[in-house]
């Protein structure tokens, strides 16, 4: 399916950033405020939104926020997943994909960092895939956890565990920064994007079309 090429710009500069969320809210009302709080700092800072194209829960939150805000939103959403996940119909930009594979390469392709919000198997799943592949070198792009009230201190545990067994070593230790704090998110993205080269934030090209 045609979708619009790479983004190309300057060094250091986060023009969209990914985030990866549940398509629910959750139970805990900091999760889903958490939410609000990042699109409206996405759109007051002319940062777009690229995200999984939902309508419902933490995903419909984050996009609705940054599309009050005058900001740019494009969904990125298989078309299994039309329905289900009931497709947010105020982004700026609706990609529907053939599969989940296709999906995941053009969220990857049109973003400059990655952000992992609360959510589900399927947002621990994207987030896994993004710090493997920063892991073995194949891309440079900012991967942060939103650490809100701790949700993540379990997988971080479990990474920390990983490693005092021995199965991350130091030459390839898993790159990715930690917050708690929704203000914090941009300026720390920006941050670690700042010595990143365009061409490490695209990755190499063969690899990016098996993501």
């Amino acid at each position: 399916m045609p979708h619009a090429p790479m983004v190309s710009h300057e060094m250091g500069q986060i023009r969209r950033v990914c985030v990866y969320c549940g398509s629910s809210p959750g139970k805990d009302p900091a999760f889903i405020a958490a939410a609000t709080r990042l699109g409206e700092i996405f759109a007051g800072a002319g940062v777009g939104l690229v995200y999984g194209g939902g309508a419902t829960g933490m995903m419909g939150t984050v996009a609705s926020a940054t599309q009050k805000g005058g900001g740019e939103v494009i969904g990125v959403i298989p078309s299994f997943l039309r329905v289900r996940e009931n497709m947010f119909r105020g982004a700026t930009e609706m990609v529907v994909t053939e599969d989940m594979h296709e999906r995941k390469r053009i969220m990857f392709e049109r973003s400059d960092a990655f952000v992992a919000l609360p959510g589900g198997i399927g947002t621990l799943e994207e987030l896994v895939e993004q710090i493997t592949w920063a892991q073995l070198g194949r891309h440079k792009k900012p991967i942060l956890i939103a650490n809100i009230k701790g949700f993540y201190d379990g997988l971080l545990a479990v990474f920390e565990h990983m490693s005092r067994a021995g199965f991350i070593h130091t030459g390839t230790r898993l790159n990715f920064l930690v917050t708690d704090d929704v203000e914090k998110i941009l300026p720390m993205l920006t941050a670690a994007a700042a010595s990143v080269s365009e061409a490490e934030k695209l990755g190499e090209r063969e690899t990016v079309q098996r993501l």
